[in-house]
C-alpha cells in the first residue's frame, strides 16, 4: 500500500460546489472510514481518489506521485 494525500481538493458541477477544499493524509497501512449524511460528497471524494471523477481544484497524491495532473 501507499500513503494518500489530498490538498485543498474541490469539486464543482457548473457553479454548484459539492466538495469544498478537503485536506486529508492517510498513512501507509492506515485504515480510514468516511461517514456522513446522504449527499455530503463521500462517494464523489472516493471517485476522485480513484481517478473516476475529474477534480475542479487541488491535488491528489498517492505515494510520492501526484495523480490528478
Amino acid at each position: 500500500m501507499a500513503s494518500v494525500s489530498l490538498r485543498q481538493v474541490r469539486k464543482s458541477y457548473d457553479s454548484h460546489a459539492v466538495v469544498h477544499g478537503v485536506d486529508l493524509e492517510v498513512a501507509d497501512q492506515e485504515f480510514v472510514v468516511l461517514v456522513g449524511p446522504s449527499g455530503c460528497g463521500k462517494s464523489t471524494l472516493l471517485r476522485m481518489i480513484a481517478g473516476l471523477e475529474d477534480i475542479t481544484g487541488g491535488e491528489i497524491g498517492i505515494g510520492e506521485r501526484v495523480v490528478n495532473q
